[in-house]
Parts: structure tokens; sequence; C-alpha cells
């Protein structure tokens, strides 16, 4: 996507500063400009000033040299292949390994400051490497299909909505690549910046928005932020809309979709989310096979969270 004359000098500064000589990887130096050119210097020095064990080290001392990281060449050639400009792929794989080394910090203050789920996710979230990285790559979170797709309960369900014609965000240029990649180890260092990501993807949404559901958690980003981010963005676009499917893996494994009268069908979609669960919930609790292996664990979470509300199983 070209640059709007906004951003055009911001690119050519950062391209002038970061793109190597043809041939030659980038130097440690040159990937270092970006602490400046995205305005994270601060974050670096406290970053430099944290003593934390195990794979912060490790972090933290990719965030100080990306190239060392052993993924980087990987992420430099999917990016490349993707159509990412250089230099938007070199400010991005800073900003990624920035914000990984950030986040222990951050999780460990979301745990000691708040109570409440929703206020630890967002100071979780809060990550000022994943906040400069959407403002990087927010182009690259565009669609190619013309229905966004989100989705709960298993990468299946994401697969399934792919298939079905719409665009998760991990299908979406940037989501796949980092989708592809292990980054770390530690899955709570990097599950912040999919949170933003996902944040930014729903805030692009221009049309219906199809959301698959397996399993239904009230407390999940999808319920708790993907949803709301878009009756925010509703509020303002009216051709903005919400499509919801209850979705259930038969015995053979294929996925399809529960209807009003508990059949399952290639499509069933509702209005609401609130019908859609009613839905979801009737048939695993009337219809489900308990033999059925892949839906076994989407029965067991139903069960559970009806337990909890003080409903007979």
């Amino acid at each position: 996507m070209p640059p709007t004359p906004e951003t055009a000098p911001r690119r050519r500064a950062q391209r002038a500063a970061l793109e190597p000589a043809a041939g030659r990887a980038p130097r440690p130096a040159e990937l270092a400009v970006l602490q400046g050119t995205v305005g994270n210097a601060a974050v670096t020095r406290r970053l430099q000033r944290q003593e934390s064990p195990g794979v912060r080290e490790e972090a933290r001392r990719h965030a100080t040299d990306p190239t060392v990281h052993g993924e980087w060449g990987t992420f430099r050639d999917m990016m490349a292949g993707v159509g990412f400009p250089r230099d938007v792929t070199d400010i991005a794989w800073q900003l990624v390994l920035g914000g990984i080394a950030e986040q222990g910090q951050l999780n460990d203050e979301a745990t000691a400051k708040f109570t409440e789920r929703q206020e630890q996710r967002e100071h979780r979230a809060s990550n000022s490497w994943y906040q400069e990285l959407v403002k990087v790559i927010g182009d690259y979170l565009e669609i190619d299909t013309p229905t966004l797709a989100l989705w709960s309960g298993g990468r299946e369900v994401s697969d399934y909505a792919r298939a079905k014609g719409h665009t998760p965000l991990e299908a979406t240029p940037f989501g796949g690549v980092v989708d592809k990649l292990t980054l770390t180890s530690d899955w709570k260092l990097k599950t912040p910046m999919w949170n933003v990501l996902s944040k930014a993807f729903v805030s692009r949404a221009r049309g219906p928005v199809h959301i698959f559901l397996r399993a239904y958690d009230p407390d999940s980003v999808l319920i708790a932020q993907e949803v709301p981010q878009l009756r925010v963005v509703m509020a303002l676009n009216p051709a903005v809309r919400l499509i919801w499917h209850p979705t259930y893996a038969a015995a053979d494994g294929k996925l399809m979709e529960v209807t009003d009268g508990l059949e399952l069908a290639s499509d069933a979609s509702y209005p609401t989310r609130d019908k859609c669960v009613q839905v979801l919930y009737d048939y695993l609790r009337l219809v489900h096979d308990p033999a059925n292996a892949h839906s076994r664990r989407a029965h067991a979470e139903m069960s559970a969270r009806l337990a909890a509300n003080g409903n007979p199983r």
C-alpha cells in the first residue's frame, strides 16, 4: 500500500536509516536505530535495568540484537514473500522482540496491581512496543475477502472460517507471518501481542463480521475484547454487523453448524450472540454423543459453566 502524504517523509527516513546494501544482512546497529525512530528509547533503557531470570534474559538479548534470534531469517523471507517493504520488516521485527522483552514486567505488574481480569488484560496489552507495532503494520491487517472472521474453540475453527470465505487475523499478511513463528517459548510474553493485533484488526471492519463459536467463554478475548471493540465500530458504521455461527465437530471431526432445530448443517447463522450460544448449548446438552471425542472438550466446558452458574448439567 503506497504511503500517504503524512507517512511518506517518515517512511523515507526509516528507509534511509535502515535499508541495508543489496545482498547484505542488516547489522545490529542499523536495527538499533528503530528505537529512536519509533520512540522507544525510554523503554529500551528500562529493559536494560531489569533483572529477570530465564527466558526474559534471552528476550532482552534478542531485543538488544534482533538479528541473533533464530527466526530472524525466516521472518525476513516470509515478510518479503507477502510483499512487505524491507524497512517495514526491519521495524516490525525490532518491535516484536522489544515487546516480548518488555512483557514480563507488565505481566508481573498486572498481577500485582489489579484483581479484575479485564484490568489485568488491559495492562498487559499496554505494551508500548506492541502498540507501536500496530502503527507500523496496521495497513497490512487488511483482509483479502469481503468479510472478517472471529472465532473461539480451537485453531480448527479458524481454518473452517477461512474455508468458508472469510478472513481471520492469522490469514492477514502480517498475522499469517507471525502465526508461523515461535518467537518465544513463553506464550505469556506473546499473547498480549495477539490481543493488541486483534483489536486493531476488528477496528478495520467495514462490513459484516462472521463469528464462529465452538465454545463460549465470556472471559475470552473474543467476547471480552473483540466484540466490544466491534460494537464501537458498529456505532460509527451501520454496514458493520455481527453474524454468529454455532459450530460443532461431528464424530468424524468435520465442523458443522447447528440449526435452530438442533441439526447439523453446512451453514446456520444468527443475528445475536445469545441465540447462537443458546443453540450451541442446547445441542451440547441434548444431542452431543459422549463417545464423540472431537467435541468432548466443548461439552465439558459447557457443563462446567452451567454448573458454576447454578444450572443442572
